[in-house]
């Protein structure tokens, strides 16, 4: 079972450091958007919300620190999911359809990292013990 929770922590950390990654390379097109949301600083709001998402995916991939990196994944999901995906303000039902599929994997993603927490200390397979 260790060897599947290990394969589980690299495939869910590598969609955070993959997204990570896709926030530093479009740094000016997600500011264009996250302008339009409403985000304030917008730039430095993706390249902050970039820098948490690399760290909580490099510490869920490595086992290393993972309440930080849990925590850091949590503070990046909760308010973007409000605030990108807020399906309740759309009027195009295109809009709509797909903020309310991102805002409920979202909040799955969130169950995922509560439940992480719960996971004993040091996690198995982990760099760091």
């Amino acid at each position: 079972m260790n060897i599947l929770f290990l394969i589980g922590r690299i495939i869910f950390g590598g969609y955070f450091i993959y997204s990570a990654y896709s926030h530093f390379s479009h740094v000016a097109n997600m500011a264009a958007y996250a302008g339009s949301k409403g985000v304030p600083a917008p730039q430095l709001a993706i390249i902050v919300t970039g820098l948490l998402l690399l760290i909580g995916g490099i510490s869920v991939i490595l086992g290393a620190y993972p309440s930080v990196g849990l925590i850091c994944l949590i503070v990046f999901l909760v308010p973007v999911t409000f605030m990108m995906h807020a399906f309740w303000a759309d009027s195009d039902p295109m809009a709509k359809m797909g903020n309310v599929v991102n805002f409920g994997k979202n909040l799955a993603l969130v169950g995922a990292l509560l439940m992480m927490f719960a996971i004993r200390r040091p996690w198995p397979w982990s760099v760091i013990k």
